[in-house]
């Protein structure tokens, strides 16, 4: 039998309705407060990140779930002995748009700590930065919607994600030549 974490360490995967993610963590969050299980419960999260596209040639920023279908939440929910924290199973699986812990068929089981740790780094990562959402890849034809070369055609050359960028070859005087673009700068041709 595997060890359980100190209940402050016990993070668990949540289904819920799709579509319904944020909707489920306030819900939870409320009712944490109402029913005074802040001694049980202790962070419930929407893992998420901003992204920037380009639709109908206005750039605009979004939210985009990491999980989508899926909160996270660390809670006590196992005693050390493996038994259940009715208290907190009872207050999960009540809350409307709860479908089921992931992962189990009957008896949940604590993330590994190597999972946590790498999720709470990738949410810090992402934390207050937009990247962009990208659906292009090496070779599709797109058309430049703003800057110098605007309204002309060309075809992806490189995808630079860390700068946000595309290398796109356009002719330019009858010469096939490479010009940086940010993702935002180019539709699908």
């Amino acid at each position: 039998m595997p060890t359980i974490p100190q209940a402050s360490d016990q993070w668990y995967v949540i289904q819920v309705l799709s579509g319904q993610e944020l909707k489920v963590r306030d819900s939870i969050i409320r009712r944490i407060e109402a029913e005074e299980m802040s001694d049980l419960i202790y962070e419930v999260l929407v893992p998420q990140e901003r992204v920037s596209e380009v639709r109908g040639g206005q750039k605009r920023e979004a939210n985009r779930k990491f999980y989508p279908g899926y909160i996270i939440i660390n809670m006590h929910l196992l005693h050390e002995d493996n038994t259940l924290v009715d208290r907190t199973w009872y207050f999960i699986q009540e809350t409307d748009g709860v479908i089921n812990f992931a992962g189990t068929k009957a008896h949940p089981m604590p993330m590994p700590r190597q999972e946590v740790e790498n999720m709470l780094a990738q949410i810090k990562e992402r934390e207050g930065s937009v990247k962009p959402a990208v659906s292009h890849e090496v070779g599709d034809t797109v058309v430049v919607s703003d800057g110098p070369f605007q309204g002309q055609t060309g075809v992806i050359a490189e995808i630079n994600e860390d700068k946000g960028e595309f290398m796109v070859s356009v002719n330019i005087f009858g010469r096939e030549t490479l010009v940086p673009l940010e993702y935002w700068q180019v539709e699908v041709g």
